[in-house]
């Protein structure tokens, strides 16, 4: 009996110390996002051990967390959903069913997982879509573009492109009823690096006559040249996304070579003859005082010249939209971008914002200062934030008024 409880206690004090890991004071429902944390840091462990025993990928395992949260395209009494493609590409189409009343709004959604994780069908992305659709009477295209491995860069931006550029065309607006004055691109995390590189894409394309509404990047990835920033030294080790995890799904955006992962962790990756691009992400001069704290600017390290002439996609805009120049950024739909202090890519999105409205382009910048990356898609049991729900209504409040 002795024997079994101590046993039953150490067990306790090793899943509590798995468990608890300290959390800032201002994050909101703190020990919610410490279940949350604890359980992506089980799969993450898991997946580090199935490629250290050779039996898969790291992103292979990791995307177990995609396959749990799977539900079939159900239509309910607010919207219809189906499965299709376009142009080859599979998206989840959710068409309201209320009478239009006129001409309907459209969103392209693209989801995030870092270009190898994620899916349109997982529940909170189903969720969010559903309430898109409804709340706004908009037709949205969520987009299932391929993921790495074994697709790398450009794959996945070609495939939201093809999308978006199919959707575009005048005879495919009017077949849903959507005006063509009232549509928008949007994503979170690795989506929203995604929708920040179609809004610039397009802008410059001639064959596109539709011009987008607005942008939506739901705490974007938008740069892979400096990763040191101060939110990236300030939230290296906060859920649900950690430095050396971001710095992983860069990587294998472009190969699984070990080369990059290490020269990109120790932020010496971006050859001498491109530290003209510095300009464009340096942090000292983009965000304010308050983000750059005790912080001080020393940039990244030139090297890695034989990386980029190998895999030279981390230095090409449509990988890193932080990368485009004043004149292209100038043409850009106005955007809304949410940013959370407890996250690695809060920096990208803030500097973004401050580059776009040095353009002259409107932007709406929500920060949110009790939040942590990925915030928004907890919006259903077993992992329900409070927090999650106040940000996705603050940005369908934004969309009701500007889409």
């Amino acid at each position: 009996m002795g024997t079994k409880l101590l046993c039953l206690c150490l067990l306790a004090a090793l899943l509590g110390y798995y468990i608890y890991s300290p959390l800032p004071q201002d994050l909101a429902e703190p020990w919610t996002v410490m279940l949350v944390s604890a359980a992506f840091r089980a799969v993450g462990h898991l997946s580090e051990a199935a490629e250290l025993l050779g039996l898969m990928h790291y992103m292979e395992s990791l995307r177990l967390i995609t396959v749990v949260e799977l539900v079939a395209p159900t239509s309910d009494e607010n919207v219809t959903v189906t499965e299709t493609e376009f142009e080859q590409v599979p998206v989840r189409l959710y068409l309201p069913r209320r009478a239009a009343g006129g001409l309907r709004r459209a969103m392209l959604y693209f989801h995030g997982g870092g270009w190898c994780l994620g899916d349109a069908g997982m529940h909170g992305y189903d969720y969010m879509s559903r309430r898109i659709s409804n709340e706004l009477n908009a037709v949205v295209v969520s987009v299932n573009y391929r993921l790495a491995p074994p697709h790398r860069f450009p794959a996945q931006f070609e495939d939201v492109y093809v999308v978006t550029k199919f959707f575009l065309q005048s005879e495919v607006l009017a077949q849903y009823g959507v005006d063509p004055a009232r549509v928008c691109v949007a994503g979170d995390s690795a989506g929203g690096n995604l929708a920040a590189a179609v809004a610039q894409q397009l802008s410059e394309d001639p064959e596109v006559k539709t011009k987008l509404k607005a942008q939506i990047l739901i705490y974007p990835a938008l740069q892979a040249l400096d990763l040191n920033l101060p939110s990236y030294r300030d939230n290296a080790d906060k859920p649900i996304l950690s430095r050396s995890l971001m710095v992983r799904f860069w990587s294998e955006y472009f190969t699984s070579e070990p080369a990059l992962r290490e020269a990109m962790d120790s932020n010496r990756h971006v050859p001498a003859e491109s530290s003209h691009l510095f300009q464009f992400v340096n942090w000292s001069r983009w965000l304010p005082a308050e983000m750059r704290k005790a912080h001080a600017y020393g940039g990244p390290t030139p090297g890695g010249a034989e990386l980029a002439r190998r895999f030279p996609g981390f230095l090409d805009p449509r990988a890193s939209p932080l990368l485009a120049s004043e004149a292209r950024l100038r043409h850009v739909p106005p955007a809304y971008i949410l940013t959370c202090e407890h996250d690695v890519l809060r920096d990208d999105g803030i500097m973004y914002a401050e580059r776009l409205r040095a353009t002259g382009v409107p932007v709406t910048h929500h920060h949110a200062k009790d939040a942590f990356h990925g915030a928004v898609t907890f919006l259903l049991w077993p992992f329900k934030l409070a927090v999650g729900h106040r940000l996705f209504d603050a940005c369908l409040d934004w969309l009701k008024e500007h889409l």
